[in-house]
């Protein structure tokens, strides 16, 4: 059996490895490392897919974050809200802006956003909500986005682990996860469903006026050479990442199916354990499986990730502390206690090894070891 990896960005690399080599031996020739031509020219494509207006490439998906939020003109003190189960970047860029970070609980079943802890959690001073749509599927935006219009206020989608999940409304049309809010926010990050070799991000919009400032702002705030209309960031995706990405994204559809075989298949092999609860997919999103992510609530989840590890299979945890309980974001509002299902989640997750090579070998090596250790 070929040693499991939580991604195994090695053997996807081989299966495109001629196409791949001659994007980036094409910029290499073209010295044109920054603002070459493929950074446009997948900017364009990408737009095709997601059905974008505008997509504007950045360096990395947190700067995606800070410029969105950097775009709507938000003051010091003004109130984002974020659920507390997630990364840390979503809270990070709006302390780093002077704004105030206001965290809510998540649902179990999702571990998505709560419309109703969002609804809760709106006062005065609220300005814009950032909806995560966690591990592979799109947070009820609907909803969220009724609340938006209600009290006038922003959504910024961090699309980061969800980029070609499908969210379907009401009425029955459907949207790109990342093209639903004012903005979008995405990560190229290595491991994502997306992944360059090395960092990347992008926004998306379907605003003239958003995406014009968008641009202007993550370059340096300039509208012409030298000229500076706006505080600005550096921040820019390079020509070889680019590349990487225009290479790799006629294969995401392709990348998506091999990743939601694999959680089919996990799903098969957990169902009926009761020990086990695996991802529950929502009625109205699709799921890309960034992670597959089980809750344990029947058997010691950190044992049983020890007990993977000695058998050769990677585990990890996503995530293991609440925002609201970071030491760096510690604030008088929240108490330990205050976001019962987040932390309840950060207590019992456990994600599997998920990526687009696995095959049925290590899928049933992976499951028989979990498996064995919760029934025993």
């Amino acid at each position: 059996m070929i040693p499991i990896q939580m991604v195994d960005l090695q053997r996807q690399y081989r299966k495109i490895k001629p196409e791949m080599d001659a994007a980036i031996q094409a910029v290499i020739d073209s010295a044109a490392f920054v603002k070459g031509a493929q950074v446009e020219q997948f900017a364009r494509h990408l737009e095709s897919y997601t059905g974008a207006r505008h997509v504007i490439p950045v360096a990395n998906g947190t700067e995606a974050l800070q410029i969105a939020l950097m775009a709507l003109g938000l003051k010091h003190g003004d109130e984002v809200i974020t659920p507390t189960f997630t990364f840390i970047a979503t809270a990070e860029v709006v302390a780093l802006l002077g704004l105030t970070p206001v965290v809510v609980d998540v649902d179990w079943g999702t571990m998505n956003m709560s419309v109703d802890a969002v609804r809760k959690a709106i006062t005065p001073k609220t300005r814009a909500i950032v909806p995560v749509h966690l591990f592979g599927q799109c947070a009820d935006i609907e909803p969220l986005l009724d609340l938006a219009r209600e009290h006038n206020l922003y959504i910024v989608e961090d699309t980061a682990q969800a980029i070609g999940a499908r969210y379907t409304f009401s009425d029955g049309h459907t949207a790109q996860a990342g093209t639903m809010g004012d903005i979008g926010c995405t990560s190229f990050f290595p491991s994502k469903n997306l992944g360059c070799y090395g960092d990347g991000g992008a926004l998306f919009t379907d605003d003239d006026e958003l995406a014009q400032k968008i641009r202007i702002i993550a370059n340096h705030g300039m509208t012409i050479r030298y000229h500076h209309d706006l505080i600005g960031v550096n921040s820019r995706l390079d020509t070889i990442q680019a590349a990487v990405l225009d290479t790799k994204l006629p294969h995401l559809n392709e990348y998506i199916a091999a990743r939601q075989r694999a959680a089919d298949y996990y799903d098969r092999a957990f169902a009926g354990c009761d020990r086990i609860l695996v991802p529950e997919r929502s009625q109205h999103s699709t799921h890309v499986f960034h992670q597959y992510t089980l809750r344990i609530v029947g058997a010691d989840r950190d044992a049983l990730r020890e007990a993977l590890t000695k058998a050769g299979v990677p585990a990890m945890i996503y995530y293991p502390i609440p925002l609201h309980l970071q030491k760096a974001y510690q604030d008088p509002r929240y108490k330990q206690g205050d976001f019962p299902v987040a932390e309840r989640l950060a207590a019992c997750v456990l994600s599997l090894p998920m990526h687009t090579e696995l095959d049925d070998e290590q899928l049933a090596f992976i499951t028989k070891q979990v498996l064995n250790f919760v029934n025993k």
